[in-house]
Order: C-alpha cells, then structure tokens, then sequence
C-alpha cells in the first residue's frame, strides 16, 4: 500500500541549487525513490568512487561476473547506508524487494539482481551505488520551502545515458533553465 501525498517527490529528480554547500550534496542530481509522511530516500546518480569498480563489489561479495560487466563504475549513492548497495535498474523489477520508482527505474539492493548484472542477465541499464540519501518526516518539505533544491520527473535519458559530469547541467535543463543563469542565493519571490 503506498502512503504518497500527492505532492510525492518519487519518481523526481532533486537537483542541487548552487548555493547548497553541504560537501554530500554539493551539486549533485538525487533521484527520488520512495516520499511518504515518514519521510524520504533517493540516491545520488552523479558522483562516482574514482578507484572502485563493479569487479570489487562481485569480489566482495564472491560473485563471478563477466569481465565486462566488472569495469562499471560504482557510484556515491549518499552519506546514509555508506556500507550498503543500491541498484536504480531499468525493467525488468521482478527482483526480490525491488521498488518499482518509474515506469522506466527501480531500486533494489538484493543480491538475486547483483547477481543477474554480474552474469550479463540483469538490466540492461544499472547504475550500483553505495549508499543513499534520506530525510525525515517533514525534513524535505523544509528543505524545498527554503530553495535548497530544484525538481524536475526523472529522465531516463540522464540517469543511465547522460555523461556523469553532465547530469546536473542537463536536470538542470529539463526544468528550461540555463545552469549559468542559476544564482546560488536563496529566497522566496
């Protein structure tokens, strides 16, 4: 049973304004997976661990994986969980836990997907992350009514296809803005 609101963020991208100086959400893009009245999680899909790859997490984990399937990168999901895997996948969302976030994304962090990826038999688009970024009750409500964060519906395009340094500037310009006229001061109109 789903408790969304109807001003749900699931299914949004949260785009960092410039102004947001917090070192974990520095202009980052978060697709939001779950926004209930107890609150909200999402994973970053910008920023990456520049010396980890898929290969460490399936040796970690003793899974066999094809070669090719080994060189994915993996990517900073959140300060919240760091020790943890999420997958945001595309179809298809048969797997054990996994939330259905989009018609075209999912999250999971079961080992059956891990596995699937690692075999070349999983989604076709993936992107593994450690960790997450989550919000208590109230605590992202707070942050939009201050101007901390901009949101547009997740593109499929940005999540799996979008060069990693050019998701903020493209989220940015799903919503019609040009990111260099963005300011980073804060404040209702």
């Amino acid at each position: 049973m789903s408790h969304e609101s109807p001003s749900s963020l699931k299914g949004q991208f949260l785009i960092a304004m410039p102004g947001l100086k917090d070192p974990n959400f520095a202009r980052t893009v978060v697709c939001m997976c779950e926004h209930t009245p107890d609150g909200c999680v999402g994973v970053v899909i910008n920023r990456q661990f520049p010396s980890l790859t898929a290969k460490d997490i399936f040796q970690e984990l003793h899974i066999e994986a094809r070669p090719e399937i080994g060189t994915a990168p993996v990517h900073y999901g959140g300060p919240v969980h760091e020790q943890e895997i999420f997958i945001l996948h595309g179809p298809p969302f048969e797997w054990n836990g996994c939330l259905k976030v989009t018609p075209f994304v999912g999250m999971s962090n079961t080992r059956d997907v891990l596995e699937a990826i690692a075999a070349g038999a999983g989604p076709e688009d993936f992107l593994i992350t450690l960790g997450c970024a989550g919000w208590g009750p109230q605590q992202m409500e707070s942050e939009m009514m201050q101007n901390v964060w901009l949101s547009t519906p997740a593109s499929k395009e940005i999540l799996f296809d979008s060069p990693l340094d050019a998701r903020w500037e493209a989220a940015v310009k799903e919503l019609g803005i040009e990111p260099a006229l963005l300011s980073g001061a804060a404040g209702n109109a």
